[in-house]
């Protein structure tokens, strides 16, 4: 599903507009009947409505969705947050279509609360067109009011466009903002509805057609949102004459003194992501150790001199373990000592397969990034935590947070790179500049091992010949899809990395499942 910036969707109306002989009025006038679809839908029939609207377009969505109601039979009181002078082009016509007995003006400061409090505690649906996605700064004065009494309600609330106080590309919260329970966008979602905080104001949210023309939806330029009908085009059922060499032979170099079972999660990982074969390889003196915690996968152990780490001296050993590989991994606990960069470099300059570098092997990066201009293979991943960027970057974590997208794109175009930017909503950036945001995964994710977990799906996919934005974009969905599950079954609290390496297997089948019974659809909704 296409998500796009306000900006976007701004030029995208311009464009009905001026190009397309769509008027506004018209445009509005769809968008407040889709909006009372949704609302008949989920609420029933008929019942007690407030329209919280703003002066703008936004409240001007509003008052249709009030005439609409009234004549379905709704009762319907209409309260705007400003003066009626004050309301003007197409909001002022639809505000002029309703009957002045159910509207209500507030424009002092504690109004509202005075006078329509009771009103709004008693609705059975409250319609949020306060704000909508032009909102730039911190909400405040009567529209914090309104806010906050919305909040406090209790009641179930509908917020028009976006939640009122979300910032509609970043998904910033600006003081304040409405916490819906239903929210009905238009055209597309925005990036405010998937990007956290904002999604979790969002509620459910529905992407309504209002007429813009599909030769404007097609060229408008937006970031990929990996849902279960994004990733169905990817999954397919496998061959009944398969054998294991159809799958692929990844391997996975991991492992030091403490981290062993970084290795084996991203080993085990890759096992039960459907590789036909997988060898991880170790440090001499900790090949028992990971022996003992892999069973379907083979090890080799790699020469460290009894340091229980790797250095470039295993290079030779690792570049004959190259040969016959699909796919290769370097990271996951491999310790950050003297000659561990110099390691990565060598393997950098030398893998013409697919190649994951995650972990360590992230920080090894970071101290000559500049490495990557030396790759051999068209198809190097990185997979970095916040942390892990801010490294690679030269700034702060907080900088980082702050421009997830741009700094994840700006990177993998610099560098030639695909990179997977992990946290709530994982970006994920190609060296052409496509991004896609991941809609699967919990905050029980926060654990230990998930990371090597995720390095261990992505080799996998590679190995099995998915091309690396495939893989990227899949390893990541089905990543958190199958820690969804783990939810399901134990809650969010106590989920480990080897709970959704066991639900792996779950997670494709249900995607396979539901592919099969759904077929072709639509996704707008979320």
């Amino acid at each position: 599903m296409k998500v796009v910036t306000v900006h976007t969707m701004q030029e995208l109306d311009r464009q009905a507009i001026s190009e397309c002989d769509i008027s506004g009025l018209q445009l509005m006038e769809n968008a407040g009947r889709s909006c009372v679809e949704e609302i008949i839908t989920g609420f029933g029939p008929g019942g007690r409505c407030i329209v919280m609207a703003g002066k703008g377009n936004n409240g001007g969505d509003g008052y249709v969705i009030a005439r609409l109601l009234r004549q379905k039979g709704w009762d319907v009181k209409v309260i705007i947050m400003a003066a009626r002078e004050e309301i003007t082009g197409d909001a002022a016509i639809n505000l002029d279509r309703l009957p002045g007995s159910i509207v209500n003006y507030c424009t002092s400061e504690g109004e509202l609360s005075a006078l329509h409090r009771e009103d709004l505690f008693r609705a059975d649906v409250i319609v949020d067109a306060l704000l909508g996605t032009g909102l730039s700064s911190n909400v405040s004065g009567i529209y914090l009011e309104a806010v906050e009494l919305m909040n406090s309600s209790g009641r179930p609330v509908v917020s028009v466009d976006i939640p009122s106080g979300i910032h509609g590309t970043n998904g910033r919260v600006l003081g304040d903002a409405v916490r819906a329970s239903l929210t009905v966008t238009f055209a597309f979602a925005k990036l405010g509805h998937v990007l956290y905080p904002g999604a979790e104001y969002t509620g459910r949210l529905v992407v309504a057609d209002i007429g813009i023309p599909a030769k404007l939806m097609e060229a408008a330029p937006g970031y990929d949102f990996l849902n279960e009908a994004a990733l169905h085009p990817m999954l397919h059922r496998r061959d009944r004459q398969a054998h294991k060499g159809k799958f692929g032979h990844c391997l996975i170099i991991a492992g030091s003194t403490g981290k062993t079972g970084a290795a084996a999660l991203a080993a085990n990982s890759a096992v039960r992501a459907g590789s036909g074969m997988v060898t991880v390889a170790t440090a001499a003196s900790l090949h028992t150790i990971l022996e003992i915690k892999t069973t379907e996968a083979m090890t080799s152990p790699l020469p460290d001199f009894g340091n229980g780490y790797l250095t470039d001296n295993a290079f030779p050993a690792v570049k004959k373990l190259l040969a016959g590989r699909d796919a290769v991994a370097i990271g996951p606990g491999l310790g950050c000592y003297q000659g561990t960069h110099a390691l990565i470099k060598n393997m950098v300059e030398t893998v013409t397969s697919p190649l994951v570098i995650d972990a360590d092997g992230l920080n090894a990066l970071a101290e000559d990034v500049t490495i990557l201009n030396l790759k051999k293979s068209n198809q190097v991943i990185l997979t970095p935590h916040p942390g892990e960027m801010s490294r690679l970057v030269g700034t702060s974590i907080s900088d980082v947070e702050a421009i997830r997208i741009s700094v994840s794109q700006e990177f993998a175009g610099k560098y030639g790179v695909y990179l997977i930017l992990k946290g709530a909503r994982t970006i994920i950036a190609s060296p052409a500049g496509t991004v896609a945001i991941n809609g699967s995964g919990n905050p029980g994710m926060a654990s230990g091992g998930m990371g090597d977990v995720l390095t261990g799906i992505i080799v996998s996919l590679l190995g099995k010949g998915c091309a690396a934005w495939d893989a990227c974009c899949m390893g990541v969905f089905l990543h958190g899809f199958a820690a969804d599950m783990v939810a399901e079954d134990k809650g969010e609290m106590g989920i480990t990395a080897s709970d959704v390496i066991e639900k792996l297997p779950y997670a494709y089948k249900r995607l396979l499942e539901n592919k099969r019974l759904q077929g072709p659809r639509m996704s707008g909704k979320l």
